[in-house]
């Protein structure tokens, strides 16, 4: 091993054990029961609540693939900037409102939500099935991220299935005693070099490579215009139509994505969610500089070999083994955090609606305000869930990563389908659970079958959309022309209408 791979590693292994201490000591002085593992209790503020979403958003997708995508097609790697930042527009609105008719109920997850609103608890089994087929992939791309990225800042010292290894090994270990209380203080560990490795690549990389970022828009502008148009540099028709398309569908889903309802739920207030809205965007801020990296090796190392290489092999080539170990751990953490919280998400989805014996179809639990025990049994094996969710994504890591990892394209379209039964239905009184299950699976399907078909997009408009567009068909003809018994607990009001007057905002 080389001085520069051992200065390297030696900074990993601290960085790591320093990340399970941290992740550990969060829990100390907590109650030890289901609400507090998976949400946090509802105690977190406005600092914490930023801190955690802002670490789910900023994955080693921030640091490999946006310089990838950057340096390979240009242009289309604006729509991750553009729906994240839509995204928080909307969850300014929707995040209030789920927050407080999950607080109103004592539900933890949107399966939770689906179940008790429709009182169903087979559609709350349909929503926590789905979610977590399309939530697993997205550990495994994580798990992947991390041994690409260990093994570039250890000059490859450290395998990529030995990086992948200790990945999940740290993740579960502080995520098993701490839950989303230690996510959240961890992504504190990793925010603070996120954003001191981005600052300093935005200003090291233009300045030690080129002019300056004068000099590096002028080339782009005179050399690559082709990267800076739509639909980008041979980028197979990710063009304005898709983009857009995909702006929609995403800036929809991300409001109910498992984990972004964590960070809801996890919430002190509406009004910590409303103010984490407004912060959250500036953050994104920091997405362009992996961008403008990678394009800049388009100058410095036009064959590349591996794209989402891009970033780090400018990080290896130009700088000393200890500060590419560091920007090296913040990519690292950036793998971590996003995997422990989406594992997190998988073993609170199961935790009541399929192992605590379901939580909100009897309409008693309504009338008294009272709620499941969060009993230590449940928590158990909400927990083992969570264990074996990161089992089987380690092991399609590790022995199939060209497989599970074709589903995370999939995954903001297949979540897309859960968007009427967890959110629309707390606006629209009749809809009912027949409707919000056929209409989820008849999305379920034509997103398959487009995909399979090799029509996704299809004439440039995003796959997922057209599905949620017959989701929603389905799910309104089956709600007016078969009316159910089934009701929310608000009579003559919606529960979103509901719920955000309850929070002190306007529905």
């Amino acid at each position: 091993m080389s001085s520069s791979a051992a200065i390297a590693t030696s900074i990993f292994a601290v960085a790591m054990v320093a990340t399970i201490a941290v992740g550990l000591l969060s829990a100390r002085g907590r109650d030890k029961g289901l609400a507090e593992w998976s949400v946090s209790s509802r105690g977190l503020g406005v600092l914490f609540i930023w801190l955690l979403m802002a670490g789910e958003t900023y994955t080693s997708f921030s640091f490999l693939g946006t310089a990838g995508w950057s340096f390979s097609f240009g242009v289309p790697i604006l729509y991750l900037v553009a729906y994240l930042t839509t995204g928080f527009a909307v969850a300014y609105v929707v995040g209030p409102a789920l927050w407080t008719y999950a607080s109103r109920h004592r539900l933890i997850s949107i399966a939770d939500m689906a179940e008790h609103r429709f009182r169903s608890r087979p559609l709350g089994i349909l929503v926590a099935v789905v979610a977590t087929v399309f939530i697993v992939p997205y550990i495994q791309v994580q798990i992947q991220g991390m041994g690409v990225v260990v093994n570039a800042m250890t000059y490859g010292s450290i395998d990529l299935r030995v990086a992948a290894v200790i990945s999940f090994v740290v993740a579960e270990v502080f995520i098993l005693v701490s839950g989303l209380r230690g996510s959240a203080w961890v992504s504190a560990l990793k925010d603070v070099l996120v954003i001191a490795a981005v600052a300093f690549l935005a200003v090291y990389v233009p300045m030690h490579y080129l002019d300056g970022v004068g000099d590096f828009m002028q080339r782009m502008v005179t050399e690559k215009p082709e990267w800076l148009t739509f639909p980008g540099h041979d980028s197979g028709g990710l063009d304005g139509t898709w983009f857009i398309s995909t702006l929609l569908l995403n800036a929809v889903t991300i409001t109910i994505f498992p984990t972004t309802v964590a960070g809801y739920l996890s919430a002190r207030s509406p009004n910590a969610l409303r103010r984490n809205a407004l912060l959250l965007p500036w953050y994104q801020l920091l997405l362009f500089i992996p961008m403008m990296v990678g394009a800049t090796a388009l100058f410095v190392m036009p064959n590349l070999g591996n794209p989402d290489l891009a970033l780090f092999s400018l990080v290896t080539d130009s700088l000393p083994a200890p500060l590419v170990a560091v920007i090296g751990v913040a990519g690292a953490l950036s793998a971590i955090v996003p995997m422990s919280v989406f594992m997190l998400a998988i073993g609170t989805l199961w935790g009541r609606t399929l192992l605590g014996g379901g939580n909100g179809a009897d309409p008693r639990s309504r009338r008294t305000g009272q709620a499941p025990a969060d009993d230590v049994r449940t928590k158990r094996l909400s927990q083992l869930v969570c264990l074996l969710a990161g089992l089987l994504a380690l092991a399609g890591a590790l022995f199939f990563p060209n497989t599970l990892v074709q589903l995370s394209v999939l995954s903001y379209e297949g979540l897309a389908q859960l968007v009427p039964a967890v959110l629309l239905g707390l606006y629209w009184r009749r809809m009912t659970a027949a409707a919000a299950g056929a209409g989820a699976i008849v999305g379920l399907a034509v997103m398959t079958a487009l995909w399979a078909s090799g029509n996704d997009p299809w004439n440039g408009v995003n796959g997922g959309i057209i599905a949620l567009g017959a989701n929603l068909a389905v799910t309104c003809a089956v709600s007016l022309l078969r009316p159910g018994t089934d009701r929310p607990a608000t009579a003559g009001r919606s529960e979103a209408g509901s719920a955000v007057a309850a929070s002190g905002g306007t529905p």
